[in-house]
């Protein structure tokens, strides 16, 4: 699948988001909530490859794991300043704003054979049965599905008075996620991303613009971007149905307790009704989606991303585990790692079941040295 997203685009985005600066380690005052043998396994996996694996704690909002790599060495930056596009793994979020306004229904279907045109333009999209329901949408990472409901709410000029007012709407529930700005960790040189609002939109688009105008901005391209620490704590947000804890990677102790703030949970303003059907899709992406490889042993929830930039695709995945009950969120990031599913899956994947199970079994300790071995340099 390839998106024809225009270079002009990509020099705007790079303009006005430039690249994350100096290579940045870890935190080295006080204790730190990262647990060494996740730590140890992400950069093992990094290995030849720029990126970042990000793990949190969604009942406390602890960053359990943050591995960087690039060709410099570690480079916190990458993970907490450095803006991307977010791609497929921005759908689930999508979603939850337009069930949450009404603008969707779980039972929403949408015709797709082979992807969308719109006058010149064409997106593609992977090969699968039509039409699809929201949670199919999900699991298949349907780019027809999301750019056309999004697009249509946006235009939408019953609901809302103008389409300022539904990108604004839009925007806000993705804003009470704790995406589109720095959340605040405890982390210096955070910084944010892009959700284009309708005063960005008006400065950018001089001549107007409308719901197709920025149908990319419904499957995680154009006029977005997040940081990987960004897309694991909306993980985190959906794993528990609603709520956050700013992330944070400095134990409390008596000497330095945390700040009030990062134990304040965070409540987003997400229709209570509007998460399990979007769990639902992320559980069926892992089930037999487009993570449907993973194969894993235990109940676990996921979305791929693959996202297009100036070269190789970059391969993401956002995932938490179990369904139930979760225990640990978790964003992979590799710079043109490919596909989704190629790397960033299951390395997410192996990531999780050493949180889980305190050790990979042999065959994921196999799966374990494959990606270790490979580069994308």
């Amino acid at each position: 699948m390839r998106l024809y997203i225009t270079l002009f685009l990509t020099l705007c985005l790079s303009a006005v988001f430039p690249s994350a600066g100096h290579a940045q380690s870890l935190p080295a005052d006080g204790a730190l909530t990262v647990r060494p043998l996740l730590q140890q396994l992400g950069a093992r996996l990094l290995k030849g490859k720029t990126g970042s694996v990000v793990a949190i704690r969604p009942s406390t909002g602890e960053i359990i794991c943050l591995a960087t790599n690039s060709p410099e060495g570690e480079n916190v930056s990458l993970a907490i300043a450095r803006p991307y596009a977010p791609g497929s793994t921005f759908k689930p979020a999508v979603a939850l704003a337009m069930l949450s306004e009404g603008a969707v229904t779980p039972e929403t279907t949408v015709e797709c054979h082979g992807g969308i045109t719109n006058g010149n333009i064409r997106v593609g999209c992977h090969q699968h049965r039509s039409p699809l329901d929201l949670r199919d949408a999900l699991a298949f990472s349907c780019n027809t599905w999301f750019i056309s409901t999004f697009a249509s709410m946006i235009n939408d000029d019953y609901m809302y008075e103008s389409k300022d007012e539904a990108v604004d709407t839009w925007r806000s529930y993705l804003r009470s996620m704790g995406l589109g700005g720095p959340m605040g960790i405890d982390i210096t040189g955070e910084k944010g991303g892009l959700l284009a609002g309708s005063a960005y939109l008006s400065r950018r688009y001089k001549d107007g613009w409308d719901g197709t105008t920025i149908w990319w901005a419904g499957m995680g391209q154009g006029d977005v971007t997040v940081t990987p620490v960004q897309l694991c704590n909306l993980a985190a947000v959906i794993a528990n149905r609603g709520y956050y804890y700013i992330p944070h990677i400095h134990q409390s102790t008596a000497e330095r307790p945390l700040a009030q703030k990062y134990l304040q949970r965070r409540q987003s303003k997400v229709a209570p009704e509007a998460w399990q059907p979007v769990v639902d899709g992320m559980r069926m992406a892992v089930e037999k989606g487009t993570a449907h490889a993973l194969k894993t042993t235990y109940p676990f929830c996921g979305k791929t991303g693959t996202v297009e930039n100036g070269g190789k695709d970059h391969s993401a995945f956002i995932g938490f585990a179990p369904e139930t009950s979760p225990q640990i969120a978790v964003a992979v990031y590799i710079e043109h790692g490919g596909w989704g599913a190629d790397l960033a899956a299951p390395m997410a994947s192996l990531v999780i079941e050493m949180y889980l199970k305190g050790a990979l079994s042999a065959q994921s300790e196999a799966k374990a040295k494959r990606i270790e071995n490979k580069s994308t340099w």
